[in-house]
């Protein structure tokens, strides 16, 4: 049995200072994604997202681990932000538009999304499950800062990050990117990790 670290493997990827922000070359990647919109505090479609990302990720892995003789762990949760009028406004959350997504190992095929979409709906017939995409994302050259503390006191850390943006001789182009590398249900908000990623060009 094979063991490997996506985390590892993508190093550069999964960590950051917090204190000045690096530009990272992100290759293309393929993700479990799910859109949505509205705050993610309130708007229901967000759990919803959650609810339907989840299970397809580890019924691929429990899979991949079976056919394949790999083990990985599932990869963390990533969001996609944006407004549809323009930059990201951390302060409107109600019109936020986003995606959530995971990323996938390359033994994840199309088949193999299609048939654990399906082993997933059958054990719970969430209409979530039909939102589900498999899609490669490429993101490119971008700048990423962490974040630690609670996910409410972003503003100070993107405001970060935008200026180095700026003051390095680069603009700021597709969406704010964040990826959650601290889990909300086991660490206290103080000490939750959020890397902050930006598109640059």
């Amino acid at each position: 049995m094979e063991t490997i670290d996506f985390k590892k493997v993508y190093r550069p990827l999964y960590t950051a200072p917090k204190d000045t922000p690096v530009i990272v070359e992100v290759p293309p990647l393929q993700y479990l994604m799910v859109d949505g919109s509205g705050n993610p505090n309130t708007s229901p479609r967000f759990p919803e997202a959650m609810s339907g990302l989840y299970p397809v990720a580890y019924t691929l892995r429990f899979a991949i681990k079976a056919e394949e003789q790999v083990a990985y762990s599932v990869m963390p949760l990533q969001g996609l932000w944006w407004l549809p009028d323009g930059e990201f406004d951390f302060s409107v959350k109600d019109r936020w538009i986003w995606t959530l997504m995971i990323m996938q190992p390359d033994y994840v095929s199309e088949d193999r999304f299609e048939t654990a979409r399906e082993s997933a709906k059958k054990k719970e017939p969430l209409p979530v499950f039909d939102d589900l995409r498999l899609e490669v994302f490429e993101e490119g050259l971008a700048a990423q800062i962490m974040h630690i503390g609670p996910y409410a006191d972003e503003a100070p850390t993107i405001e970060k990050l935008h200026a180095f943006i700026h003051e390095n001789g680069y603009s700021l182009r597709g969406k704010h990117h964040e990826i959650y590398i601290g889990d909300p249900n086991r660490s206290a908000p103080e000490k939750l990790k959020t890397i902050i990623r930006q598109p640059v060009q």
